[in-house]
């Protein structure tokens, strides 16, 4: 496959763990030809320039998306409207504009209404992370045999879309097109609520009384490491994640407690068939995930 740059110039919004990984692999694999990095901290540009991601750096947002071919948006969700009203002016005519926030409904919502005629927008989410943040946090393997989900809408540009497609694809990702409101609802039981049942865990394991914190520390057993590991995700991103995508959430956690319930009456009362049978079908999905190399 080709590893001709795409764009000329790539602006990262955000310099996390998202966007400093594709820094290091547009670098190494050649896929453009400059990348600016834009942050509201001198702090965090500071550390990229340390790490040598990117070719220029810059805390004025719309000196970073003047000139730019591609733009990605890897910015907490929340903050899509304000920063889309910032950059929408500074945007070079047949730019195209996409992003790596796990939820797809609140960014088209949010940002197409400030994009010129001209501009197009791919939303985009890379389906891969840890639980580490910031400029340091990278490496460009991140996407490597990892799902992309896009989600372009009917009216996008299809040479857009096919960019982007490729774009993602030469950072070894495999690549999916789906509608914007079915992403959220995959996503809402997939990752969402994994990440809810996992923050409520771990807090109430450490609101009990009867357990110091030490204790929680000392004989953590590892289903209980796993749940603090996603636990100590970045809190505005995932702050702003439920709140965006507030009605795929609820509805998973509505089922996810029907279910919840089943189990404590198949515990209360003894039923070990039930358990098993669950139990059963979960291991089956794991195995799943082990032979689609998704783990």
């Amino acid at each position: 496959m080709s590893k001709k740059p795409y764009f000329p110039r790539v602006a990262l919004i955000g310099i996390g763990l998202i966007n400093s990984s594709l820094a290091r692999l547009i670098s190494r694999d050649k896929l453009a030809e400059s990348i600016i990095a834009y942050s509201r901290k001198e702090a965090t540009l500071e550390e990229a320039r340390a790490l040598n991601l990117c070719n220029d750096y810059t805390t004025d947002i719309t000196t970073a998306v003047k000139d730019a071919d591609l733009v990605v948006l890897g910015i907490p969700v929340g903050a899509n409207v304000s920063v889309a009203r910032l950059i929408g002016p500074a945007l070079k005519i047949g730019s195209i504009v996409t992003d790596v926030g796990s939820v797809k409904q609140s960014v088209i919502k949010d940002v197409s209404p400030y994009l010129p005629d001209g501009v197009h927008l791919v939303p985009g989410h890379p389906v891969a992370g840890t639980e580490h943040s910031g400029p340091g946090a990278g490496f460009p393997e991140l996407f490597k045999g990892r799902w992309c989900i896009l989600t372009p809408e009917s009216t996008t540009d299809p040479a857009a879309t096919e960019s982007i497609r490729n774009f993602w694809i030469n950072a070894g990702m495999q690549v999916d097109i789906m509608d914007a409101s079915h992403h959220d609802q995959v996503l809402a039981i997939t990752s969402h609520l994994p990440h809810l049942i996992a923050y409520n865990i771990v807090g109430t394991a450490y609101d009990l009384e009867a357990i110091t914190e030490r204790e929680v520390i000392k004989y953590a057993a590892g289903g209980f490491r796993d749940f603090t590991r996603i636990a100590a995700s970045d809190p505005t991103m995932w702050r702003d994640v439920f709140l965006s995508n507030r009605e795929s959430v609820l509805e998973m956690l509505g089922r996810f407690t029907e279910d919840l319930a089943s189990l404590q009456r198949a515990i209360r009362w003894g039923d070990g068939d039930a358990l098993e049978e669950l139990f059963t079908k979960t291991r089956e999905i794991r195995r799943s995930l082990i032979d689609a190399k998704q783990v």
